[in-house]
């Protein structure tokens, strides 16, 4: 068994581009795990978990290999790339990571910034769940993490694609948990 001090919070892409009405990938039902992802970093905060915030940044004025599948987007300072509201990083325990791929690992110091921190599990939230989420929970046991991720605080607007990759998660390489589940897992 993961003890609570070995588990971190991940909130993944919590951003305006996704929550702010009116952005480019905002639907409206993802305001629905909103409360959820509000009460794990709450539980965190408690606990003295870590809490890790990985957001999607580009460079402007350069290339990035992503453009020639998607739009410009998440350019540092640009509107869409802004933390949403009040999940950004705040106090001793939680940090940033940015990230230019759909996974919070992948080129990134994730791992090994978990490793120092003696973190086993951690605790997936965010968005979305069949494209971020899922290929961070990969990530995550591709890197000898295991990924937890809460049900109430992820999904698409494509939710037979979250439900499929939910399944793939559950049964390839994490768990799936409610949230009474993940903050009992956050101490």
């Amino acid at each position: 068994m993961t003890l609570p001090e070995n588990t971190a919070l991940l909130l993944v892409d919590v951003i305006d581009s996704f929550f702010a009405p009116g952005q480019a990938n905002y639907y409206p039902e993802v305001e629905q795990v909103l409360p959820a992802m509000r009460a794990l970093r709450a539980r965190a905060r408690e606990s003295g978990a870590i809490t890790v915030h990985a957001v999607e940044r580009h460079r402007p004025g350069f290339d990035d290999f992503e453009w020639r599948r998607l739009p410009v987007h998440h350019l540092e300072g640009a509107e869409d790339a802004r933390y949403f509201e009040d999940f950004f990083p705040e106090g001793a325990n939680e940090t940033a990571v940015f990230k230019r791929r759909f996974s919070a690992f992948f080129a990134t110091d994730l791992a090994l910034f978990l490793t120092e921190q003696r973190v086993r599990r951690v605790i997936i939230a965010g968005v979305k769940t069949n494209v971020c989420i899922r290929a961070t929970a990969q990530d995550a046991f591709a890197n000898g993490f295991e990924p937890v991720i809460v049900r109430e605080a992820t999904n698409s607007n494509r939710p037979h694609l979250a439900e499929a990759s939910l399944e793939d998660i559950e049964r390839y390489m994490g768990r799936v948990v409610s949230l009474d589940e993940g903050l009992e897992m956050l101490g």
